[in-house]
């Protein structure tokens, strides 16, 4: 056995993270099998192989891998979600979109929701999770992304209500095998313009998924094609509910308005950007 102090650990990660003392106590804690909350100050005693396991982690973290993508999880809303460096992290600024769609599915009674590029599944699972009577649809051109959103729709118990479909929106048959009449899409497409994904933090675009980083020359790609086939899916009355990067907010509303969709609101984040665009069919 060999024998390492939590303040070992800490020391290592001071100066390269933001928050060392958790970050060191969320890795031992993942090393020795053991819940966070287990690990306080003093040291303890790991085996040769969890050793180098616990060096590789704080190596890769301390290089610019992002901890959620080195422990396999994240939390997300109010749930935790497995990830890969198949899918995107699920980031806080997506849990608006989730608020705002609880509101709406409550309000409404609705049942049955669509997810455009669900990636690891956190928004549709998570608005399954929060409302039993709802079943869904989560869509994806990945199907390592789909393998990762099924294990969370099993995690969470609402696989026997979600439905995962390997497809994609710029396939001209999108529309017949999603089927229609949908209370409610919601999406958090790819929104980068091409030339922007260099200049992405390296825990972004070395760990992130390309094409679920890259929305095309000016980064509306998706958004253009999600519009042409909302309406279609939609049922009249129905509501889409789209993520949007800094500064887009009006071009996505306005891409939607010319294929006859009504806005209703555009929300910020905690960070006071113009997030998550809500239109109306």
């Amino acid at each position: 056995m060999i024998n390492i102090a939590f303040e070992q650990v800490v020391k290592q990660l001071v100066g390269k993270v933001d928050s060392p003392r958790l970050e060191g106590r969320m890795v031992l804690a993942f090393v020795l099998g053991k819940d966070s909350d287990e690990i306080g100050s003093g040291a303890f005693d790991l085996t040769e192989e969890q050793s180098e396991h616990l060096g590789k982690i704080l190596q890769k973290r301390i290089d610019g891998a992002p901890l959620d993508k080195l422990l396999g999880e994240k939390d997300f809303y109010k749930y935790r979600f497995k990830v890969s460096e198949d899918v995107l992290s699920p980031r806080s600024d997506t849990e608006v979109l989730v608020e705002a769609a609880g509101r709406l599915i409550f309000q409404n009674k609705m049942e049955k929701v669509i997810d455009l590029g669900t990636g690891s599944g956190c928004i549709l699972l998570s608005l399954l999770a929060d409302f039993p009577s709802l079943s869904g649809v989560g869509i994806d051109a990945s199907e390592k992304a789909l393998a990762i959103a099924a294990e969370n729709a099993k995690r969470l118990g609402v696989g026997n209500r979600c439905q995962l479909m390997n497809l994609s929106w710029f396939k001209d048959d999108f529309v017949q095998k999603t089927g229609v009449e949908y209370d409610m899409i919601v999406s958090n497409p790819p929104y980068i313009p091409s030339k922007d994904i260099d200049d992405l933090d390296v825990c972004v675009k070395s760990y992130d998924p390309l094409r679920a980083l890259d929305g095309g020359d000016d980064g509306y790609d998706h958004y253009r094609k999600i519009a042409e086939v909302a309406p279609k899916i939609l049922r009249k009355g129905g509501y889409i509910l789209l993520e949007g990067g800094i500064n887009q907010a009006q071009e996505i509303k306005n891409i939607f308005e010319k294929q006859g969709l009504v806005w209703c609101q555009t929300l910020k984040d905690l960070g006071g950007i113009e997030r998550c665009i809500i239109l109306k069919k």
